[in-house]
């Protein structure tokens, strides 16, 4: 899979701009600021219909513009499809495939699947529960497209619940009643929905581990496939894969004082964490908390690439974007991650200086600057 053409109207820093790739290795060159990221930002929305960078769509829209469209031709064996998003800030955003209109963007989804890494990705190790969270569903979504609207009708009902749990916490006699009852509908769709979810993340937790430790070995020094780990964490005890539903249920009514007390969920998906840990199997510890900072960076980074080694060998060679990451490696370091991903069928890479390039990946190269993309040569 490739990228052949982007095109971004009112994106970013962009008014207008189109821009022809190539499978292989294109390097996007240029000072901090000059908008060399945003194109990459571009694909990758396409792929997940979320930014790397921001977490709403608002900032992604031009200043004083309405709205901002991307649109790519994306090849795949052979085949070539148009694939387009309108961003719409506070109002429905709308999507296209081939020029005809999609119920729902999330449709999109999946058609373009990139894996990013970025200056940011030490945050998968060192940072809230909820960033390991949007890893894992990030990456299911790509595997199972469907998972995005099971992801969607969970955070539904978990606003929700939450709101009636907050009304129920404090409400008297008949309207205290009417609301249990409300709330027990909500319960048995928070369970039921969450069930799926959790099944799975289990299983995709299963899937990843043995690419986590393969790309481990390869990116950290003197490291071997069993030092890395990762386990999931539930909010329930999970005996059977076959019984989720129940035991989100059984744990949902244990905890109903607490939950009624403090108007929140405490039990669900969305309390989950994926353990990092590193050591030998006799004795693992937490990366977050007792990994130096480069055995940190050789951790996210193996997430990373498990990942895309994962999609991999799902049958789809997947985009891959290097976002200034270069900046943040060691010599060494960086000429391990290039050797390890120049083979893929596409590799978008941005640095501000085009040294931190390893030869392996200079390919196709433009010059960003002042709003203009200009290849060389």
């Amino acid at each position: 899979m490739h990228v052949a053409h982007l095109t971004l109207h009112d994106f970013r820093s962009y008014t207008d701009i189109d821009v022809a790739l190539e499978p292989g290795a294109t390097a996007f060159i240029g000072r901090n600021g000059q908008g060399k990221t945003n194109l990459v930002e571009a694909i990758d929305y396409l792929s997940r219909l979320s930014s790397h960078r921001v977490a709403s769509d608002a900032p992604l829209v031009r200043a004083g513009a309405d709205q901002a469209i991307v649109r790519a031709s994306v090849v795949k064996e052979g085949r070539s499809a148009l694939i387009e998003v309108e961003l719409n800030p506070g109002r429905a955003n709308r999507a296209r495939i081939n020029r005809s209109p999609v119920p729902r963007p999330r449709e999109i989804i999946g058609l373009v699947r990139t894996v990013v890494f970025a200056p940011d990705d030490l945050t998968l190790v060192k940072g809230d529960p909820s960033d390991r969270r949007k890893l894992l569903d990030d990456l299911l979504m790509l595997r199972a497209p469907r998972f995005a609207g099971v992801r969607s009708d969970y955070d539904r009902i978990l606003k929700q619940r939450n709101s009636l749990l907050k009304t129920a916490g404090v409400a008297r006699g008949s309207s205290r009643d009417a609301a249990m009852a409300t709330l027990e509908i909500w319960d048995d769709n928070l369970a039921r929905v969450g069930a799926e979810l959790l099944g799975a993340r289990l299983r995709l937790v299963d899937d990843l581990r043995p690419y986590l430790g393969k790309a481990y070995e390869a990116v950290a020094r003197g490291a071997t496939r069993d030092d890395a780990d990762l386990d999931y964490k539930a909010s329930i005890e999970v005996a059977s894969t076959d019984e989720l539903e129940r035991a989100l249920l059984d744990a949902i009514a244990a905890r109903r004082k607490d939950e009624l007390d403090r108007g929140i969920s405490l039990v669900g998906p969305h309390r989950d964490e994926l353990l990092l840990t590193l050591g030998s199997p006799d004795l693992r510890l937490p990366v977050k908390g007792y990994a130096s900072h480069g055995e940190s960076w050789s951790f996210a980074l193996a997430l990373r690439l498990a990942s895309y080694d994962l999609l991999r060998a799902d049958g789809d060679d997947p985009i891959l974007v290097l976002d200034d990451v270069f900046a943040e490696l060691d010599t060494e370091r960086r000429a391990q991650l290039a050797e390890l991903v120049a083979g893929a069928e596409q590799v978008l890479v941005t640095a501000a200086v085009a040294a931190d390039v390893p030869a392996s990946l200079q390919g196709v190269r433009y010059q960003v600057a002042d709003g203009r993309v200009t290849r060389d040569g």
